[in-house]
């Protein structure tokens, strides 16, 4: 039943709740992991009276996530995590028929981003979910008379786990994080298949052209690149692959693709898909060497990945052609097309990570919250990684939920496995 809207929040249009439930409960079909978290958090009620603000992909995903630690009792508020990844049906949804307090927009400004940001902050929270690190890091610049508060954060995604070891490298961090991103559970599925189907997916959806036969370019071969790399080379593509990591390159060599400095790459790709985590992957000399017509993305969690500000200003024209899709010609009568602002294409022109593997990423979100209430006061400053035990019983109830069966060991090959005198 829809509430009467009595709680703080900045939205599109409530009107299109309904659409959004309708997607809500079609993604949380695919979630039953985080629905088995969910229905013990309403019986035990983990989280109760905890103040929390999640910073987030405002996604179906993400909703059922909200859902499953409101019915673990938290005072929950929700941001969004990037200015173009707000669905807004699904923000109208928590709003109306949930009673969360949301402050989200697709396309909202800069400006309105860092407010959003701010509110979170007046919420005085204890928890903080984060994807990305801007909560945490405006927290510690700007609001340190609220760090005493703080019992921890959980972070996402793999740029704010890099923020989290500098800050705690530069003696910043005040108190303690658990890296979700590095979660088996996480990172194998969510960065790899995730990452990898929803960003072709956003590329084709804000172009609709064909990839086979074209040359790809991936910077990057983390998890996300690898699953980029992989999903590209099964439609067809001819994948390149750029690489700072001598081991990554050697990996993505061995794994059969062609590995190249960008400066080698940019003459010879079509499309260029950026998942590094760093700034200025693509920049002005590449742009400057590029065919005429490249599609540059990224699929990273900032925008600077690509020098945008530059591309611009050694522009002379820009030219939007349809939705998420900007045509920047060079003076030389070079076009470089660039889609979704340079933001995370699978968010801006597409729906994001298939909930089936959410379902994981944020059942670590969830039980990380649930562990960090649980062992207030007892965790000292710094970086933590999700319990073995927590990452095992989420790959467990994952497998139980798609009815794959797997051995056990017998009492003979446990005693072998616990013995050192057992040999040839």
């Amino acid at each position: 039943m829809a509430t009467t809207l009595h709680i703080p929040y900045d939205i599109k249009d409530p009107s299109l709740a309904a659409l959004g439930q309708q997607r809500i409960a079609w993604a949380g079909r695919e979630m039953p992991v985080l629905a088995q978290i969910r229905d013990r958090f309403a019986q035990e009620k983990p989280l109760a009276g905890i103040r929390l603000v999640a910073c987030c992909h405002v996604t179906t995903e993400t909703a059922n996530l909200a859902l499953a630690l409101k019915a673990a009792g938290a005072d929950a508020l929700l941001i969004a995590s990037n200015p173009l990844s707000t669905q807004d049906d699904v923000a109208a949804s928590l709003v109306v028929d949930h009673g969360i307090s949301v402050f989200a927009r697709k396309g909202e400004d800069t400006a309105t981003y860092h407010r959003h940001v701010q509110i979170a902050l007046d919420h005085k929270p204890q928890v903080i979910i984060d994807d990305g690190g801007d909560v945490t890091v405006t927290l510690i610049q700007q609001r340190q008379g609220q760090i005493p508060d703080i019992i921890g954060t959980t972070e996402e995604t793999t740029t704010g786990v890099v923020r989290l070891r500098a800050m705690l490298s530069s003696g910043v961090l005040p108190f303690p994080a658990i890296n979700v991103n590095d979660a088996d559970t996480k990172h194998f599925f969510d960065n790899r298949y995730g990452t990898g189907q929803s960003t072709l997916d956003g590329i084709i959806r804000a172009t609709n052209i064909l990839l086979a036969g074209r040359v790809v370019v991936v910077a990057g071969y983390g998890w996300c690149g690898k699953g980029t790399a992989l999903r590209a080379r099964g439609l067809g593509a001819n994948v390149i692959v750029t690489e700072i990591n001598p081991v990554r390159a050697l990996e993505a060599a061995m794994d059969g693709f062609r590995v190249l400095p960008m400066a080698d790459a940019a003459p010879q790709g079509d499309v260029f898909i950026t998942v590094t985590g760093n700034k200025h992957v693509i920049r002005r000399e590449h742009f400057e060497i590029m065919k005429s017509g490249a599609i540059v993305c990224n699929s990273g969690h900032f925008d600077i990945e690509i020098d945008l500000k530059t591309l611009e200003a050694i522009s002379t024209q820009v030219t939007s052609l349809r939705p998420f899709v900007e045509e920047y010609t060079l003076p030389s009568g070079k076009t470089v097309i660039v889609l979704g602002e340079g933001r995370l294409i699978n968010l801006a022109a597409a729906e994001g990570h298939p909930a089936s593997v959410m379902d994981m990423s944020f059942a670590n979100q969830a039980l990380a919250c649930e562990y960090l209430v649980q062992n207030r006061g007892q965790l000292v400053p710094g970086i933590y990684p999700v319990p073995a035990a927590l990452d095992q019983a989420i790959a467990s109830l994952k497998l139980q939920a798609m009815g794959i069966a797997m051995d056990a060991l017998t009492p003979e090959q446990v005693a072998y496995l616990n013995s050192w005198t057992s040999g040839t």
